[in-house]
């Protein structure tokens, strides 16, 4: 089992001194999928972001633990090998480093007994189908001359094989087309169903909660854990928008926060009421 507290975490851009996070309170526990929503620019990304150890954020205070262990005395390595998995917004380009290789590498640091090379193209090759990407991506610089949805699918072939405590997925069905969101759906749907992997998930579209059921919606506004609930509140904003937090709870939604990056928001994307009369058109 895997259970990851978050307690009353600050964080800070480091360049810029600006503060994101305003004491946010979390817990993710074992077997859970939590939807992270909220309007672009109020921490999703940074939590996320914070919670891998990202040398661009500071926490200034507060905790966090994965199965009681400090999560911030760790550096970057040791967060991963102690079960937490980031995918990536925008995966980078590594040129030198060869896909395999480093697939290679991030799974023996895992095992008690390093992989044989069969085995490790016996799953590359599984993950790969599974994935829709050709085995050929395996043997390139990592992310170099990658389409944006390839490298988006690479992330999850890293999920596949890495198999965490904690996944957590910034964006990831972003620019995807419709069979390459199935192939990435479907890819989570195994891993709830076969293993005891937990999720935490940010998306601006109803349509990837619609195909993987969180078992429960977290809104972030302001820094903040706002609300949260069932995934009837998906509903509720794909519908509505964020105004009814306000008309309901007199929660005030800022503007955007100068340390978040803005994500553009498409035209069926969540908050925006367009979902549904997409759906009736």
């Amino acid at each position: 089992m895997a259970t990851l507290v978050i307690k009353d975490l600050f964080v800070k851009v480091k360049d810029l001194d600006v503060e994101i996070l305003k004491g946010v309170n979390l817990t993710i526990s074992d077997q859970e999928t939590v939807a992270l929503l909220g309007p672009n620019g109020h921490g999703k990304s940074t939590l996320l972001s914070a919670i891998m150890g990202h040398p661009k954020y500071e926490v200034t205070s507060g905790e966090i633990t994965l199965d009681g262990k400090n999560v911030l005395e760790m550096e970057v390595d040791e967060r991963s090998k102690a079960g937490l998995f980031l995918g990536m917004q925008h995966p980078s380009e590594v040129p030198g480093v060869i896909n395999s290789d480093f697939l290679k590498a991030a799974m023996n640091v895992r095992r008690e007994k390093p992989i044989t090379l069969v085995e490790l193209y016996r799953q590359l090759e599984q993950a790969s189908k599974q994935m829709k990407i050709p085995m050929e991506l395996t043997h390139r610089h990592l992310n170099e001359g990658f389409s944006g949805g390839e490298r988006k699918r690479n992330e999850i072939l890293q999920l596949l094989l890495l198999q965490p405590e904690i996944a957590m997925l910034d964006e990831i069905d972003s620019g995807l087309d419709v069979d390459a969101l199935q192939a990435v759906a479907d890819a989570i749907k195994q891993l709830q169903a076969k293993t005891k992997m937990s999720f935490l998930i940010i998306s601006h579209y109803a349509r990837l909660f619609q195909m993987i059921q969180p078992t429960r919606v977290v809104v972030m506004i302001n820094g903040r854990v706002a609300l949260e609930g069932g995934p009837e509140v998906i509903t509720k904003i794909d519908g509505s928008g964020y105004e009814w937090l306000t008309k309901e709870y007199g929660i005030r939604i800022t503007k955007e926060q100068k340390g978040e990056k803005p994500v553009s928001m498409n035209t069926v994307s969540i908050g925006v009421c367009a979902t549904n009369e997409a759906s009736k058109k």
